[in-house]
């Protein structure tokens, strides 16, 4: 196999240059004492010398101590370095540099830790000298190359590299490296003649023929770029990837035509089917403008689970920007089911599922979809606000209730949750509850004025049925102040004013604004039918009931009617009400004894 060796880890540096012969070894210890002690005259005799003439020489040849101390400092350097203390290997690396700078495994030592520090500029001329005191060492190539690479100095690069090839012509990733580099000076031509070189030697490997490929298709050679993957299929007779990325280029060439007899050839041999092939048909029947055929590839690569949900899931990503779309559905639907059936134990595949289904309307099954996922992974707070929003979509406040329970224990910094869970305990008449967590949530939303126009709406709303009517009232001033339209405000304050004898002219006021927004709206109409009827005024509060009951047959607006016809002396005509209204059922508490004793209970 081409393994390319550009840019070697710097941990295989180091180990590499360690396994080096750091110091060269002579015969001292062989020596006499007489003879130490006349090269030591010498070395002193040199020094002054070079100190007269204004520079300092080096001393030719260290003796056993200077030695000895020198290699201490070099092995203190790796054992530092072994433990990524790259200062402090730098420290004793130089100290053993100041005793013998000629050493060349010292200064490639001292460049590698100047490069791990990230002091490139200051690693260079110890790397450069590495290499010029020892031209056999490859590793001194490679961080020279390195060196001049990372600053963009790619001919001094390149020059450092082709000594290495001419050194070491049987290595063979240094013809890859120096592809590279040819390349970072966009010479593509020297790149090609250096792997037409490399594939001589050691001939067709799979990199080698595959970056000739890319070359070619830089060059727009699609002749020489077919000719070089076929050269990888036949090298690789069972490994479909290169079939594909064959079938790629054709594709991308407009020939899909040719990609499709490529691919189909490579589903009737023995090679065990591959999910990828019949995405990359789906493509070219796509392009060619066969959607049946696209689809049915499509459907084939999703029922195999060998295929990463992560692609499918992008392919169902695409469909959900699309739709609502009639047309799409259906294929969308049956590709997330099959994702469904492929991946039975990811939670990601229930919750595209979802995704989908929540769109198209299908709320119920998108819920328990939902839900599943959750069985499997209950981290992803998305999903979890998906299915509390559709438990109050679909009106089931047990679920909404135990949902958002649960979900509050999990993220209880989601204001969004605690609010449903406030709405969930208001519609069980849990109110204490209600206003607790709607409270709590409220500071969590503190950021947000829409949402908190939103929790203040339901604190009015609790506040009122637990009779604290400052409360109530605060919390609907609160809205009005930011959304002064507020139907929803609009409505419960008035009415619940009315109902409570209070302020009935602003209850009018915000009454008036109701019909005005929506003049047809029965429980408008009903609104400020009572308080009209609160402030004695009978004659109008008739005339908007009766408006209010052409579109409507709810109990509450049908026992509003016959109470006022009751104070406009029409009693039998109000009994009468009374009885439709609790044969419609949900009507007041009153109902019975009103009926019973024909006379007007409040």
């Amino acid at each position: 196999m081409f393994r390319s060796r550009f840019f070697l880890p710097l941990s295989f540096l180091l180990l590499s240059a360690v396994a080096q012969p750091a110091f060269s070894q002579d015969n001292d210890s062989k020596k006499t004492k007489k003879e130490r002690k006349a090269e030591r005259k010498a070395a002193k005799a040199e020094q002054k010398r070079a100190k007269k003439g204004g520079t300092v020489a080096l001393p030719p040849v260290l003796d056993a101590k200077q030695r000895e101390i020198s290699e201490s400092y070099f092995l203190d350097g790796v054992k530092y370095a072994m433990l990524d203390d790259y200062p402090k290997a730098l420290e004793s690396f130089q100290k053993a540099h100041a005793i013998n700078p000629k050493n060349a495994a010292v200064n490639f030592k001292i460049a590698e830790m100047y490069l791990n520090i990230r002091k490139e500029d200051q690693a260079l001329p110890f790397a450069k000298a590495a290499l010029d005191l020892e031209t056999g060492n490859p590793y001194y190539y490679l961080l020279l190359g390195q060196l001049y690479a990372g600053r963009q100095q790619y001919a001094e690069a390149i020059s450092v590299f082709n000594k290495l090839v001419a050194k070491f012509p049987e290595e063979e990733g240094y013809y890859l490296n120096l592809t590279e580099l040819y390349l970072a000076q966009n010479k593509p031509d020297e790149a090609l003649k250096t792997l037409e070189k490399a594939e001589q030697k050691f001939g067709p490997q799979d990199e080698l023929l595959l970056k000739k490929q890319q070359l070619y298709l830089k060059q727009n050679n699609l002749v020489k770029a077919l000719e070089e993957g076929q050269k990888l299929i036949n090298n690789n007779p069972e490994e479909p990837r290169f079939v594909l990325a064959q079938a790629q280029v054709l594709a991308s060439n407009n020939r899909p035509d040719d990609a499709i007899a490529l691919l189909n050839r490579l589903l009737q041999s023995p090679v065990p089917d591959n999910p990828q092939v019949h995405l990359l048909l789906a493509d070219l029947y796509q392009q060619k403008k066969q959607p049946q055929l696209a689809e049915k590839e499509l459907k084939t690569a999703f029922s195999n689970s060998g295929l990463d949900i992560d692609a499918k899931i992008r392919i169902l990503l695409g469909y959900i920007q699309q739709l609502p779309n009639k047309t799409l559905e259906p294929n969308a639907l049956e590709l997330a089911a099959l994702t469904v059936k492929a991946h039975p134990s990811d939670a990601k595949a229930y919750a595209v599922s979802g995704d989908i289904q929540a769109i198209v309307g299908q709320k119920k099954e998108a819920r328990d979809n939902y839900l599943k996922s959750l069985r499997y992974d209950k981290a992803h707070f998305q999903v979890w606000q998906q299915v509390i929003l559709l438990d109050a979509e679909l009106n089931q406040t047990d679920s909404l209730l135990a949902h958002t329970e649960k979900a509050t224990d999990l993220f209880p910094n989601q204001a969004v949750v605690w609010f449903y869970n406030g709405t969930a305990h208001l519609l069980k008449k849990n109110f204490s509850k209600a206003a607790k967590a709607l409270e709590f949530g409220k500071k969590l939303a503190a950021d947000s004025p829409e949402m908190l126009a939103q929790f203040n709406l339901q604190l009015g709303d609790a506040y009122h049925s637990l009779k604290q009517y400052d409360k109530s009232n605060a919390a609907y001033e609160a809205v009005l102040a930011v959304d002064p339209n507020n139907i929803h405000v609009l409505n419960n304050y008035s009415y619940f004013l009315s109902v409570r004898n209070q302020n009935l002219q602003k209850a009018k006021e915000m009454a008036e604004k109701l019909i005005a927004v929506a003049p047809e709206e029965s429980t408008y109409l009903d609104t400020y039918a009572w308080v009209l009827y609160k402030m004695k005024d009978y004659e109008n509060a008739r005339k908007y009931l009766e408006k209010a009951l052409q579109t409507s047959k709810d109990a509450t607006i049908v026992e509003h009617y016959g109470d006022v016809l009751f104070q406009l002396g029409q009693k039998e005509e109000a009994v009468a009400q009374w009885q439709k209204a609790k044969k419609i059922g949900d009507a007041s508490d009153l109902i019975d004894k009103k009926i019973r004793d024909k006379k007007l209970y409040e």
